[in-house]
């Protein structure tokens, strides 16, 4: 189980108390203010944990939906346009409007860690918004990806969320055109 600093300031109720169980091999430090009772925890976990209110998205969110085999380079999450960047050098980040952040949020667990992901319904709209980001050549992996999964999508999901995002109406063109 991970824990911040404050959580393990909550559960041993020092800093020489953590420290005393980091020398013992009790609790392991993974990263500047992130704590572990394992030695070996997933750098998936760890950025989870660390960025507790971003949400997966883009071409991880495409790969651990397993809408492509391109494993991505770095972690791609969004957070409100209100939100201090994150600079770290493994994450990609993107500022979402605060209205529609919350759209299509959800959660999923991925080789045994809970992620909080967007569904697949917001990324298709996502991955249509930013064609222009991917190459031409992932670009058609995914849209042939969400054209054999198009039966189980909520449609009427993915057209509500094209029309609370900038660039509706190129989207639902798109969708017509290259996925239905």
């Amino acid at each position: 189980m991970l824990l911040s600093y404050q959580e393990c300031l909550e559960k041993y109720g020092t800093d020489y108390k953590i420290k005393k169980c980091v020398q013992e091999g009790e609790l392991y430090v993974k990263e500047k203010g992130i704590y572990s009772d394992k030695r070996y925890v997933p750098e998936l976990e760890i950025i989870s944990k660390k960025y507790p209110n971003a949400i997966i998205t883009l071409n991880s969110a495409f790969y651990y939906y397993g809408l492509t085999d391109t494993i991505p380079n770095f972690y791609y999450v969004a957070t409100p346009k209100n939100t201090r960047k994150i600079s770290d050098e493994r994450v990609k980040h993107f500022y979402e409007n605060s209205e529609a952040f919350d759209m299509g949020k959800t959660t999923m667990n991925y080789d045994g860690v809970d992620i909080v992901i967007y569904d697949k319904e917001r990324l298709l709209v996502e991955l249509i918004r930013n064609k222009r980001k991917f190459s031409f050549d992932l670009y058609k992996e995914l849209i042939a990806s969400y054209r054999k999964i198009v039966h189980e999508l909520d449609m009427t999901l993915v057209a509500e969320y094209a029309y609370e995002l900038p660039k509706s109406n190129m989207v639902m063109e798109t969708l017509r055109l290259e996925v239905l």
